[in-house]
């Protein structure tokens, strides 16, 4: 352990970075994934699976443009199915990007340096997943340019009370300034990359997307102040963009979907599941690629924090919801919610129940946050159970409303499955050729979070002062702390 750790953990701080790495190990640990000339056998059939799935996607959605909607399990009265349920679930998954990045910066949190880049690209590939379905869904795909603000040929406007359209703008707003926030804080690392290149392509593909970095101080001014911007811009999103996807069910009459615990409930949950996700490919590739020094325990123990605490507001949701039923005595209101729990969908219900409110109840434990084993399992118990709400508040609502001679149920098809299988194959093919070429760490920023960061040398080349987050820290004796320059 170096010098520098010695002092954080004096300080009573865990390090951020082990191993005793300096600047320019930090920077090999990372690009080196990048420049490997052979991958392993491992990816490349991952990339088989995925690219499968996601040509699968392409057919099936061929096919419903051929046939119609008629191929999925909608019926009467349950006219939303599959597409709406997945939708809201991707868009929940691109949640924890923001949060990460945007508010987790601004709030002056380093642990989020080495988990940050993670969350930001699997943002950018849920948010594309989720803009699959909006278009799809409404039966003429042909006629999707109708979303959009641009009069057609009768001269009228679409819809702006329709939900629907606010999906668009919200969606397609926090997808633009998403991918802006994720492009600003790779520049950096893509000049790394651009001057480690070995050969003329690679030198010439990061030069052009690098926007002549020279890292000048002009340049880091300039740069933090645009990052500062698009933070900012990016951390009302987080409340505002599942808010107005909440909006949906919220703005209707329907028993089950009409209340005003949907935005902050949908919020709570999109961060929750979009936790678990990160946490899900990311515990396989600091593994697989040995980044066990830069997305430490600490990272990880932090991270199921988060999801405890969401997952037990998501649980206080659910107990609320209930209570509002009963409590306001509408008794259509008191019906959906008792068939959510005892109906027919009731085995949805309880799966929802057990994957999000129960399973992680155990990371009030230390020893289970950090087994790594657990926490992986965990996370794709709470995806499934997030997948399960969104499916039993669309469904259990739609199936059965105020007229018994309406009910009916609700089975997906087997076009369903597959779109929803394929858009998995979607997510995953754009992650792994993510990790194959782009930085899965931000290299700048893991380093402005190491102490050898906080070193800083007299003008007339006598002792070191060494601060901590701005604290001054008597240096110990036997010489400089830290070992990077």
């Amino acid at each position: 352990m170096t010098q520098n750790q010695d002092i954080q953990l004096e300080l009573g701080r865990t390090p951020l970075v082990t191993g005793g790495h300096d600047f320019h190990a930090v920077t090999e640990i990372v690009c080196t994934v990048n420049e490997r000339r052979k991958w392993p056998i491992g990816w490349w059939i991952a990339l088989g699976l995925s690219s499968s799935a996601l040509a699968m996607l392409g057919l099936m959605l061929g096919w419903l443009f051929y046939r119609g909607v008629g191929v999925w399990g909608v019926n009467n009265p349950v006219g939303w199915g599959y597409a709406i349920i997945n939708f809201v679930f991707w868009v929940g998954i691109g949640h924890a990007g923001t949060l990460i990045s945007a508010i987790l910066f601004l709030f002056r949190q380093k642990w989020r340096t080495s988990i940050n880049r993670f969350a930001e690209a699997m943002t950018i590939f849920a948010v594309i997943c989720a803009l699959v379905f909006p278009g799809v869904h409404v039966g003429r795909p042909w006629l999707a340019f109708w979303l959009f603000p641009v009069p057609y040929a009768q001269n009228m406007w679409p819809n702006f009370r329709s939900p629907l359209l606010w999906d668009v703008f919200a969606v397609g707003t926090y997808f633009i300034v998403s991918l802006l926030f994720w492009y600003v804080g790779l520049l950096p690392d893509l000049a790394t990359l651009r001057d480690r290149a070995k050969t003329k392509l690679r030198r010439t593909l990061y030069g052009f997307f690098a926007l002549g970095w020279r890292s000048s101080h002009r340049q880091w001014h300039r740069y933090e102040v645009a990052y500062m911007i698009l933070a900012a811009l990016a951390a009302p999103l987080v409340l505002s963009v599942h808010s107005v996807v909440s909006f949906d069910f919220a703005t209707s009459q329907l028993p089950g979907w009409h209340t005003t615990i949907f935005p902050p409930y949908f919020v709570a949950g999109a961060v929750f599941s979009g936790f678990a996700m990160v946490l899900t490919l990311m515990i396989p590739c600091r593994a697989i690629f040995g980044m066990e020094d830069l997305v430490t325990k600490l990272h990880i123990e932090n991270m199921c924090k988060i999801l405890l605490a969401t997952g037990t507001m998501v649980g206080y949701a659910y107990a609320i919801e209930f209570f509002i039923a009963w409590y306001g005595g509408n008794p259509y209101e008191r019906f959906a919610f008792i068939n959510r729990a005892l109906g027919p969908y009731s085995w949805a219900y309880w799966t929802m129940v057990s994957c999000n409110v129960l399973s992680p109840q155990i990371f009030w434990f230390k020893k289970a946050r950090r087994n790594l084993a657990l926490i992986f399992v965990i996370s794709i118990f709470v995806n499934i159970g997030m997948w399960f709400e969104r499916f039993v508040i669309v469904v259990t609502s739609l199936s059965r409303d105020f007229l018994p001679s309406a009910w009916a149920y609700y089975t997906p098809t087997l076009i369903d499955t597959l779109t929803f299988i394929g858009s998995f194959g979607l997510f995953f093919t754009l992650f792994l050729l993510f990790i194959r070429f782009l930085p899965m760490v931000a290299i700048a920023e893991v380093k402005g979070a190491m102490p050898q960061a906080h070193i800083h040398h007299h003008p007339d080349g006598g002792p070191e002062a060494i601060t901590i987050d701005g604290v001054p820290v008597l240096q110990p004796a036997g010489g400089p702390a830290g070992g990077g320059k």
